[in-house]
């Protein structure tokens, strides 16, 4: 069990079932029936993607005595991306080349491009680039899917996301702080690990104000917002540089989960008491 967990985690598919929370929240805050097949291509395309940043260096380094672990990771990430690219043929070219411009983004992520520099390099960028990334990927690009009309509450909803991202980050931050290079300036580094919380906290709470300025309030989403706020501020306090080894990759991705199955869950509850 304990093999399967690790491969669980360390092969992506865990963040992947996050990205995949995320944007069935993003259909349902508005009362929208998720599509499938975009689900399906971000889904696998996620696994894909995240593992191609965290394990190209290593296995353009050790490609010819990979563990058998590494290698399994290898085969699923192939495995995924042709599953992705089957489920992409049923979507529209939009929101195939928007996703493509988020995908460019994650390479150059990792990939040094610029003086030897990946954007993960530059000074501050490093967690901005993680909300932008996850903000396109289930905002805009399901917005996209769905061919609504942009508004103010879309820009709302987005901005929300981007923000909650940073501060889910943050705990990934905490946690490397001894090993980022002092240049890249995390909040951790920059603030401390004690305001780098606070601002988390703000964050949050500036996160759920934005519901306040909607038009449309799905009263839904601002319960599981509230609950899943909670849980991200509990989790960001009880964040440290010593932290266990799955705290971050697993507890605080599980989060976004979390969020979509008390959503669900107060779907259903609703429409059985309404």
């Amino acid at each position: 069990m304990k093999l399967l967990f690790e491969f669980y985690v360390n092969s992506s598919i865990h963040v992947a079932l996050a990205v995949s929370s995320l944007i069935l929240i993003t259909y349902w805050e508005i009362n929208k029936t998720p599509n499938l097949a975009l689900l399906g291509y971000l889904f696998f395309m996620t696994i894909s993607g995240y593992n191609f940043v965290k394990y190209a260096k290593v296995a353009g380094l050790h490609h010819r005595s990979l563990t058998n672990s590494l290698k399994a990771i290898q085969i699923l990430s192939a495995i995924s991306t042709a599953i992705a690219l089957y489920f992409a043929i049923k979507l529209p070219l939009d929101v195939l080349l928007t996703s493509l411009i988020f995908g460019i983004l994650t390479f150059f992520y990792a990939v040094p491009f610029l003086s030897k520099k990946s954007l993960r390099t530059f000074s501050g960028t490093k967690i901005l680039i993680v909300a932008m990334v996850w903000a396109g990927v289930t905002v805009i690009v399901p917005f996209l899917e769905m061919n609504e009309p942009f508004t103010t509450d879309h820009g709302l909803v987005f901005t929300q996301r981007f923000v909650l991202i940073i501060v889910l980050t943050l705990p990934f931050e905490i946690r490397d702080i001894r090993y980022d290079l002092p240049h890249l300036r995390t909040l951790p580094q920059v603030f401390g690990v004690g305001r780098s919380k606070w601002i988390g906290i703000l964050l949050l709470a500036f996160a759920v104000g934005l519901e306040l300025f909607k038009d449309d309030v799905n009263n839904l989403h601002f319960l599981s917002l509230n609950a899943s706020c909670i849980l991200i501020a509990i989790a960001l306090r009880i964040s440290s540089q010593n932290q266990s080894k799955y705290f971050a990759s697993f507890w605080v991705e599980a989060i976004p989960i979390f969020w979509a199955g008390l959503f669900l869950f107060l779907k259903y509850y609703y429409l059985e008491i309404s």
